[in-house]
């Protein structure tokens, strides 16, 4: 394989088609596969007519030209398709490769997207749900035992405890330990000792003041927003201390 694949790079690369213009078309699914089936047939019919409409009193108006796909078979869902033209699109080239050699077989012109006409919507979408409901659908086979008697899922003597010896423990699980739920307190009175946890020493990191107050961590924070000032950087980083105004209250309440 490594050695077709270096003869392929090492070739030439045959650009006498480089120039011819081409079309490029995005296709449903279910027509791509109706298209690849047929291409293996011996079947000489063609698979779909391009209809191209113009209207003769707009011939300079690009809107005013329409492509149609008309597909031959029953068994590719909508018969009629609108192909969207589309001009504005990145520069791109068809490359084929047959038997090791690599050619060019002509560069996008146009590029169109193919949809169903307006009337046969609802058809289309009828295929499509039908292809998803069949791509849901388990196949789950069933298969007979000879032997009833259940020998074969019997285990066999000396079967167990295969690949560990009896000096091998199971790990079990680290069981984490149960937090209990804290109960809030009143506001005011959490304050108060919030105060008087202040007075004790200027700066608390939040873990400190849930062990201190018993309280969850949560409403804690909302009472620490209110009271404190949170230090980002510094010696203190990581805790918090009472803004200023409430520190001259503690300050006075203090000295009284």
């Amino acid at each position: 394989m490594e050695e077709e694949n270096s003869e392929i790079n090492n070739g030439v690369v045959d650009t006498g088609k480089a120039e011819r213009s081409v079309w490029l078309m995005k296709c449903p699914l279910v027509i791509s596969k109706s298209w690849q089936s047929r291409a293996s047939s011996s079947d000489p019919q063609p698979v779909a007519k391009v209809v191209l409409s113009l209207d003769p009193l707009r011939p300079d108006d690009p809107s005013a030209v329409e492509f149609t796909m008309e597909m031959n078979g029953s068994d590719m869902g909508p018969r009629s398709y609108s192909l969207n033209m589309f001009k504005d699109f990145v520069p791109m080239s068809i490359f084929s490769e047959s038997q090791g050699k690599v050619a060019v077989e002509g560069k996008v012109e146009h590029k169109f997207d193919m949809k169903p006409h307006n009337e046969n919507f609802e058809e289309y979408g009828r295929l499509c749900r039908e292809r998803t409901n069949k791509s849901m659908i388990k196949n789950r086979q069933i298969q007979v035992i000879d032997n009833d008697r259940g020998v074969h899922m019997r285990p066999m003597p000396g079967l167990f405890g295969l690949g560990s010896t009896s000096k091998e423990k199971k790990k079990t699980a680290p069981v984490k330990p149960v937090e209990m739920k804290r109960t809030r307190r009143d506001r005011g009175e959490l304050e108060d000792i919030m105060f008087k946890l202040f007075e004790r020493k200027p700066n608390w990191a939040l873990k400190q003041l849930v062990q201190e107050t018993d309280q969850p961590a949560q409403f804690l924070k909302e009472i620490l927003n209110e009271l404190c000032v949170y230090n980002k950087r510094g010696t203190n980083q990581g805790t918090y201390e009472l803004k200023p105004e409430y520190k001259k209250a503690v300050d006075n309440t203090g000295a009284d």
